[in-house]
C-alpha cells in the first residue's frame, strides 16, 4: 500500500493506551497514523489527550440510541458509519467500555483488535485486574496476563495477536497490580499494531 496505514481509535476514559500509541507513531515506532480517536463520552480525557496532539476527535454518544426498540444495533450501525468514512486500516479499541455487536464488526472484518488485561480464556468482561487479585490473595494463582485480540461478538475472544504474563508477587496491593498490568499492556498493544502496521504495508 501507500501512505502509513489509517488508525482509528475507540475510547471511553482516560486514554492512558491511546496515550502509548500517539507517543509510538510519533516516534516511529508504530509506522502508522492515528486519523481519528472516537470516545462514546465526551468528557473522556482520551479525547483531551488526542486534541493536544493534533488528532481530529469526535463523539459518538449513545444516548441518542436509548430506548430505541433496536438501540444497540441502530447505535453501531451508526457508529459503522462514522469510522467507515475514515476508511480505517485499524480499528483499536483501547478501554472502549461498549460491547460492539455483529452490526459494527461485520464492516471490519480482521480490522477490529481489543486489549483485555487478562490471559486468554481468563476473566472475560469488566474487573479482571480485581478478579485475578483476589484469587491471588486466596492463594489460587501468582500471575495474571494481558492480551490482544481480534474482535468477535464473543466478548474477549477472538484471535489472539499476543500477550504477555505479569507476576503477582506475595503481598502485592491491588493498586501495584494495577500499575504493573497497565505497564505491559502500553508495551504489548504498540507491539501489535506495529506489526500489524508493517503487514499491512507489506501486503
Amino acid at each position: 500500500m501507500t501512505g502509513k496505514p489509517r488508525i482509528v481509535v475507540l475510547v471511553s476514559g482516560n486514554g492512558s493506551n491511546l496515550q502509548a500509541l500517539i507517543d509510538a507513531c510519533h516516534a516511529g515506532t508504530i509506522a502508522g497514523e492515528i486519523v481519528t480517536v472516537i470516545s462514546n463520552r465526551a468528557k473522556a480525557f482520551g479525547l483531551e489527550r488526542a486534541a493536544k496532539a493534533g488528532i481530529p476527535v469526535q463523539v459518538a454518544a449513545y444516548r441518542p440510541f436509548k430506548g430505541l426498540e433496536d438501540g444497540r444495533g441502530a447505535y453501531d450501525s451508526a457508529l459503522a458509519e462514522r469510522v467507515s468514512a475514515l476508511q480505517p486500516d485499524i480499528i483499536v479499541l483501547a478501554g472502549f467500555m461498549r460491547i460492539l455487536t455483529g452490526r459494527f464488526l461485520n464492516a471490519f472484518p480482521g480490522r477490529v483488535i481489543n486489549l483485555h488485561p487478562a490471559l486468554p480464556g481468563e476473566y472475560p468482561g469488566l474487573h479482571a485486574i480485581d478478579r485475578a487479585w483476589d484469587d491471588a490473595q486466596r492463594g489460587l494463582r501468582d500471575h495474571t496476563g494481558i492480551m490482544v485480540h481480534e474482535v468477535i461478538e464473543e466478548v474477549d475472544a477472538g484471535p489472539v495477536l499476543g500477550t504477555a504474563v505479569v507476576p503477582i508477587a506475595p503481598g502485592m496491593s491491588l493498586e501495584a497490580l494495577e500499575a504493573a498490568v497497565h505497564g505491559a499492556e502500553h508495551q504489548l498493544l504498540v507491539d501489535v499494531v506495529a506489526t500489524r502496521c508493517l503487514q499491512i504495508m507489506d501486503s
